[in-house]
C-alpha cells in the first residue's frame, strides 16, 4: 500500500468521524497550548528575577548579620545571630585592595511628612556609596554628601512617589521633610526605579546611615552591600570580608556573605526546574488526548469490521492494517498539535500585552517537546486498536457486516 493510498484512506476515515475527530483534535490542541503558555511563564518568571539581580551590577556581595547555616538541637534550626553588625564592620571592609565601595544599609518605616501633607515611607539609611553600588539614577538635585560615615547630617533624597504625594508640582529641592520627631532637608530626587530585588525606590526617603541609626535609636545594620574592583576580585574580596569579620567579632565568622552571582545562578536552577515540571503537570493533559484517541479509534474498529475484512481479503497484511490506525492517530495528534501551537503562542503573547513589564518567552524547547509529545502520545494510544485492527478474520469481519 502506498503513502499516498494510506493518506488517502486516513482522511476518509476522518471526515466520517468529524464530531470524534473534532473532540480528539481539541483535546489535543489544549494540552499542547497549556505546554506552551505554562512554559512561558515559568521561563518569564525566570528571565524577570535573573534581569533585575543582573540589573544591579557585575560585582555584588551582600553581607548579611548571622550564618545561613542549620544547628543541632530542637526547632528551630537555625543559625544564631550572636551580634550586630555595625557601622565600624563596614568600614574596616574599606581595607580591602580588592573592594571598590561599600554602602551599609540600614531600614525602617516611619511617617514622612511634608507641608501639611503626611504618608508612611521607607527609611534607608546609607552613604554616598549607594549610588554607585545599586546603580542609582537621580532625576533632580544631587544625592547624600560624602561626609564621614559616622556623621549624621539633616538631609535626604526621596522617590517620585515621595515627591508627588508630599509636594505634587512644587518645587522640592531645598524643601524640610519631618520624619518621625526630626527634620531633613530635600537635596535630591530619585529617578523613577520602580521595584529592584525588593525595594521600591520610588516609596524610598534615603538619609545618612548615622541619621537613620539615631531616628531608630539602634546602631545595627540591616546588611552592607559591597562592590568588588573586577568579577575576578570577588573570590579574594570575599576572602578579605571574612577575615576582617573574624578579627572583629572575636574569632567567630559570624556573617552570611552572598555573591549576586550565585544568587541569579541559584534562582536561575529553580525556577528552570519550576518551569519544566509546570510544563510536566500540562503535559498529562495529553496523555488524557491520548486515552481519549484510544477509545476512539477502538470504537472505530468495532465499527469498520466490515472495511478491515474487505481490505484483508483483497490482500492487505496485518502490518499494513497497523500502519493504517497509527497514521490516522498521528495524522490527528499532529493537527490538534499544531492548532495547539498557534493557540499557546497567542495565549503567550495576549499576557505579554496585558503585563508588558512582564519578559513573557515562549522557550526554544517547549514547541519541539509538545510536538513530540503529541505524536508519541498518538502513536501510543494507537497501538492497542491498530494491533485489534490487524488480528481481525477477513472472513469474520465481512460475515460481520
Amino acid at each position: 500500500m502506498r503513502a499516498a493510498d494510506v493518506l488517502l484512506l486516513v482522511a476518509k476515515s476522518i471526515r466520517a468521524q468529524r464530531l470524534r475527530s473534532a473532540l480528539i483534535l481539541i483535546a489535543m490542541a489544549i494540552g499542547v497550548a497549556a505546554v506552551i503558555v505554562l512554559a512561558a511563564l515559568g521561563e518569564g518568571a525566570r528571565r524577570y528575577i535573573t534581569g533585575e539581580f543582573s540589573a544591579l551590577g557585575t560585582n555584588l556581595i551582600f553581607i548579611l548579620p548571622g550564618r545561613s547555616e542549620t544547628t543541632g538541637g530542637q526547632p528551630p534550626l537555625l543559625g544564631e545571630t550572636p551580634r550586630d553588625l555595625t557601622l565600624d564592620d563596614a568600614l574596616a571592609l574599606l581595607r580591602s585592595p580588592y573592594i571598590a565601595n561599600v554602602a551599609p544599609v540600614v531600614i525602617g518605616s516611619a511617617p514622612v511628612s511634608g507641608g501639611q501633607r503626611e504618608r508612611e515611607s521607607n527609611i534607608m539609611g546609607s552613604t554616598s556609596d549607594l549610588l554607585a553600588v545599586r546603580h542609582l539614577n537621580l532625576a533632580q538635585g544631587r544625592f547624600l554628601p560624602e561626609i564621614p560615615a559616622q556623621r549624621a547630617l539633616p538631609v535626604c533624597v526621596i522617590g517620585q512617589t515621595v515627591r508627588n504625594e508630599l509636594f505634587g508640582s512644587r518645587p522640592v529641592l531645598g524643601q524640610w521633610l519631618r520624619i518621625g520627631d526630626r527634620r531633613f532637608r530635600v537635596i535630591g530626587v530619585l529617578a523613577s526605579e520602580g521595584q529592584s530585588v525588593g525595594v521600591d525606590f520610588d516609596e524610598v526617603v534615603i538619609v545618612p546611615v548615622a541619621s537613620a541609626q539615631a531616628l531608630f535609636d539602634s546602631p545595627a545594620l540591616f546588611r552592607i552591600l559591597v562592590e568588588t574592583k573586577s568579577r575576578g576580585a570577588t573570590m579574594p574580596a570575599i576572602e578579605d570580608i571574612n577575615r576582617t569579620i573574624e578579627e572583629r567579632h572575636e574569632g567567630e565568622n559570624d556573617v552570611t556573605v552572598i555573591t549576586q552571582d550565585s544568587v541569579v545562578h541559584t534562582f536561575d536552577v529553580i525556577l528552570t526546574k519550576v518551569t519544566l515540571g509546570i510544563a510536566g503537570i500540562a503535559a498529562i493533559s495529553l496523555a488524557v488526548s491520548g486515552t481519549l484517541i484510544m477509545n476512539v479509534m477502538l470504537v472505530s474498529v468495532s465499527q469498520r469490521t466490515a472495511e478491515i475484512g474487505l481490505l484483508k481479503a483483497i490482500g492487505a497484511a496485518s502490518a499494513q492494517l497497523k500502519i493504517l490506525f497509527l497514521a490516522e492517530a498521528a495524522l490527528l495528534s499532529l493537527t490538534g498539535a499544531a492548532a495547539g501551537l498557534a493557540g499557546g503562542y497567542a495565549g503567550a503573547l495576549a499576557v505579554a500585552r496585558l503585563y508588558p513589564a512582564f519578559p513573557i518567552t515562549v522557550p526554544g524547547w517547549s514547541p519541539l517537546a509538545a510536538l513530540a509529545t503529541a505524536l508519541a502520545t498518538g502513536l501510543l494510544f494507537g497501538v492497542l486498536p491498530a494491533a485489534r485492527a490487524a488480528k481481525l478474520d477477513p472472513v469474520e469481519a465481512l460475515a460481520r457486516r
